[in-house]
């Protein structure tokens, strides 16, 4: 009787692309928030595709390498992204007239408080990951908080400032997230730090 050989490929790790996603999808996103550019319709495609897609898609690949963390960072903001979309749809018309008169944004104020919740847990999860992956959470946590409160209409000039340029910066260093991971990942060594966990709850 012939030995059957069973051959276990690792999977890759999906954390570069997922980076790579929310580096572009906020990175647009910001630009709308700054007034650089107008209106969020061709917002919706990089919403969509890299924002959520690209999460969903490292999300499910670190489900099979059983990286709770992961699984649950990438899939939560994916599935955000697709909310965000869908609302932008809605206040666009694309659901009809109807349904762009009758949305109220302080709706959206809730998801934004419960994504901050959220965040916050999530933040102190990554403050035994790396100094990278820190700052991206913590750089979130002030965008929700901005959302959260402008959409309130609580100061909301500087609140929507706040999160205009925490989004930026979530994109800055999630692109430099980006290159670590991919870099480190295919020289096989550290060209680039991560920044190493901040060693408070796990000795």
């Amino acid at each position: 009787m012939s030995e059957t050989k069973i051959i276990k490929i690792a999977n890759a790790d999906p954390s570069a692309l997922g980076l790579f996603g929310l580096a572009i999808v906020t990175l647009v996103a910001s630009s709308q928030k700054l007034g650089i550019t107008q209106g969020t319709s061709l917002v919706i495609p990089w919403a969509i595709f890299l924002g959520a897609f690209a999460q969903l898609f490292a999300c499910i690949h670190d489900a099979k390498r059983q990286n709770l963390f992961g699984t649950t960072a990438f899939g939560a903001y994916a599935l955000f992204w697709f909310g965000v979309a869908m609302s932008w749809m809605t206040q666009n018309g694309v659901f009809g007239a109807k349904m762009a008169e009758l949305a109220d944004v302080k709706q959206l104020s809730f998801a934004f408080l419960g994504y901050l919740i959220f965040t916050l847990v999530m933040t102190l999860a990554a403050t035994e990951t790396n100094k990278t992956l820190l700052t991206i959470f913590v750089l979130i946590d002030l965008l929700f908080i901005g959302l959260t409160l402008s959409t309130l209409g609580i100061a909301e000039h500087a609140m929507h400032s706040l999160a205009a340029y925490s989004e930026l910066a979530i994109s800055a260093v999630s692109f430099y997230g980006f290159v670590v991971n991919i870099l480190n990942g295919h020289f096989g060594y550290q060209f680039l730090p991560f920044g190493k966990p901040l060693g408070i709850f796990k000795k």
